[in-house]
């Protein structure tokens, strides 16, 4: 596997980019990337000025993986946007090595903090379904992960839970927002 970046001229990884996108995310209600040409577009978009986007691909190079970043904050603050990975190839490192070649790329460009939101819409976490407005802190130092979510996997690489969004994605639906410090302070 290699990474590399991904350029608006390569339709064949662009459009497994985008197939990769809309798979991984079609059993949200609703979809955000509810169609090819949806994703799609957000693969285009990917390609915008103060944006990076890297695909981890195979050795047939296939894409096994997408990692964009989104520049905030004149530059200090990177957003990670979005992170997919192959069904086939999960739990392999490759999302580790992707997340690992953003912060890189970021801290070439002098970002400060890399930040990540991972919503809870189905009931993952022990933040889904209730009123995040009564003791909020409270609610994020007892934070809870029956389901699996991808928190646990952004905190393993070092992000911390810095908020939350209540609601964010309907009632007791929030989003849960991640970040790291990729340079000494």
């Amino acid at each position: 596997m290699q990474i590399v970046d991904l350029r608006p001229e390569d339709e064949q990884r662009v459009r497994e980019a985008a197939a990769l996108l809309e798979a991984a995310f079609a059993d949200r209600t609703p979809a955000p990337w509810p169609d090819l040409d949806a994703a799609l577009a957000e693969v285009r978009e990917s390609f915008e000025v103060d944006r990076i986007s890297r695909v981890a691909v195979g050795v047939d190079g296939s894409v096994l993986g997408w990692i964009g970043g989104i520049r905030q904050y004149h530059g200090h603050v990177w957003e990670l946007h979005p992170l997919v990975v192959a069904p086939a190839f999960q739990r392999r490192g490759i999302g580790r090595a992707l997340v690992a070649d953003l912060e890189a790329r970021v801290r070439e460009r002098g970002g400060i903090t890399l930040w990540a939101g991972a919503d809870d819409e189905t009931g993952q976490t022990s933040l889904s379904g209730v009123d995040l407005y009564d003791n909020l802190p409270e609610r994020i130092s007892r934070i809870e992960n029956p389901g699996g979510h991808p928190y646990g996997f952004y905190q393993r690489l070092g992000f911390s839970i810095v908020g939350v969004m209540p609601d964010a994605n309907g009632p007791g639906r929030p989003d849960i927002f991640l970040a790291k410090r990729l340079r000494p302070r």
